[in-house]
């Protein structure tokens, strides 16, 4: 489970978009936002939840959400995933993956017999303060867009 619960304010952080830009939470502010954090670019669980972000952005959009995505790669690996997949938001690199432990996404994971630190895929739904409403810990990476539109329905 997240160290960030519904209701808590995302914590202070500075990020590097996929343009290259700074990032920090004053620009998560002012309209609300889906928050997700994916383990890798270009893998297939990463890929299908991207398309499905993609895909819903104009419905998001006319909710007043934005998409913000965030990964350990590198800004040159997001370029690429953005440039691959048409992907029409923004990409955080979180190299150092500081914003992750914060967020409490950052743990042990295992595969194949192997355990290793790395991000736990999880979407959060924030206000326009920057503060959680939604936490989702179990992505349906085919359908992100629709398992978020049927949260903020409810």
């Amino acid at each position: 489970m997240s160290n960030i619960k519904i209701g808590d304010m995302i914590p202070e952080f500075t990020s590097v978009t996929e343009q290259g830009a700074t990032f920090t939470l004053n620009d998560l502010k002012g309209s609300p936002t889906v928050l997700y954090f994916y383990p890798k670019d270009n893998t297939s669980g990463c890929t299908l939840e991207a398309k499905s972000l993609r895909d819903g952005k104009e419905e998001l959009k006319r909710r007043g959400y934005k998409i913000i995505g965030i990964s350990p790669d590198s800004v040159k690996s997001h370029v690429g995933f953005c440039t691959k997949h048409e992907l029409n938001f923004t990409l955080l690199s979180d190299a150092d993956h500081s914003l992750s432990e914060a967020m409490g996404v950052w743990r042990l994971k295992k595969m194949c017999g192997r355990e290793y630190m790395g991000i736990v895929r999880t979407t959060f739904l924030l206000d326009a303060d920057a503060r959680v409403t939604h936490i989702i810990t179990k992505v349906d990476t085919k359908d992100s867009f629709g398992q978020i539109v049927k949260l903020l329905n409810e």
